[in-house]
């Protein structure tokens, strides 16, 4: 199960990761195509040391890997760590379904039988 491949803080990463617009939108472009660093910073309207952030967090969270091409640097993404993750949000709402459907039955038990009228 994914919830005893990652750790807690490695959960925290992810989720910090994607918490971000322009970082999911970076994940988005990436698992694309290769894309360099530039391409992206010139996608957005912030500076190119703020996208080198952005892609930071990202390679912290594995969701993104940086690598050299000649003197430019190429961002892909990690489609297996957002696999994870939907295995990880598949788990969620497992457990959610549940305590839901306990729920439902414990308040089937409790409510009243209706009379016949």
């Amino acid at each position: 199960m994914v919830v005893s491949e990652l750790s807690e803080q490695d959960v925290n990463r992810l989720f910090r990761a994607l918490a971000d617009a322009t970082r999911r939108d970076i994940v988005r472009r990436t698992l694309v195509t290769d894309i360099s660093v530039s391409q992206l910073a010139d996608s957005y309207e912030m500076s190119f040391a703020a996208v080198q952030k952005h892609i930071a967090v990202l390679e912290e969270a594995h969701l993104v890997t940086k690598a050299a091409r000649g003197r430019e640097r190429m961002v892909r993404g990690n489609l297996d760590r957002i696999r994870q993750a939907q295995r990880l949000l598949d788990h969620f709402e497992e457990l959610w379904r549940s305590r839901i459907d306990r729920l439902d039955s414990l308040l089937a038990e409790d409510s009243p039988a209706t009379p016949d009228t």
